[in-house]
């Protein structure tokens, strides 16, 4: 009897493994609906944050939005992250971003760069999960996949168009769709202290990776990159 008991739950257990491994493969995850970059442009402070594997910014992180004549989204980011455990520094990053699918404009691919024209370049993918556009968005990246579609390594943050946060009944929405990608619990604040960035000659140091937003992986310390150090 306890035989049975037992390879009864085995195949429960099973059941519900697979029944979650559905509902969170990547593709299957929606995203805003006839997205409009024009509404979407202008200054996001980050709130909340998913990390990836490896170096990713801490705090302070904003990002500024500008759609061009021709249609493209470019933006601008800042925000502030320690280096070898103790030296806090601000990175600078540009991107421009493509839509692949014209019928699916909230799923974007971003191409970013440092701002210095020795510096490393890559990409990433870049999904408007859910956005009002005058109060909140959230952007999701899966950058590796398991063999079941679901993500392996991936990353997200949560927007605000004002620093000090979102109010109550935006911070429910924001749960349910941090549900809806399976990252429900993993989300961590992001300070905004209004702390700047300062950059001279020597202040100046490289980083591997452009930090703000394709994380390095690991525990290299050879970075290379644009950072500058932090001011109050």
């Amino acid at each position: 009897m306890e035989y049975y008991k037992f390879a009864l739950l085995v195949v429960f257990l099973s059941y519900i493994e697979r029944c979650w491994s559905s509902s969170c493969v990547v593709d299957s995850f929606t995203v805003k609906q006839d997205f409009d970059p024009k509404k979407y442009a202008g200054k996001w402070y980050a709130q909340q944050k998913k990390d990836p594997e490896g170096l990713f910014l801490q705090d302070n992180i904003s990002a500024e939005y500008t759609v061009e004549e021709d249609g493209t989204m470019t933006a601008s980011s800042k925000g502030r992250v320690t280096l070898f455990g103790f030296w806090v520094v601000c990175a600078d990053m540009a991107a421009q971003y493509t839509v692949p699918d014209p019928s699916t404009p909230g799923k974007m691919f971003m191409n970013y760069q440092g701002l210095a024209s020795y510096l490393s370049s890559g990409g990433d993918n870049y999904w408007i999960i859910d956005t009002d556009y005058d109060n909140y968005a959230i952007t999701y990246a899966c950058r590796t996949l398991k063999d079941d579609g679901t993500c392996e390594d991936g990353y997200a943050l949560v927007f605000s168009r004002n620093p000090r946060g979102l109010p109550p009944a935006i911070q429910r929405i924001v749960r349910q769709k941090q549900e809806e990608i399976c990252m429900a619990g993993q989300f961590k604040p992001v300070l905004q202290s209004g702390h700047v960035c300062a950059c001279n000659a020597v202040q100046t140091v490289q980083l591997s990776r452009p930090v703000a937003t394709r994380p390095m992986r690991g525990s290299n310390p050879d970075l290379r990159g644009v950072a500058c150090r932090s001011t109050p």
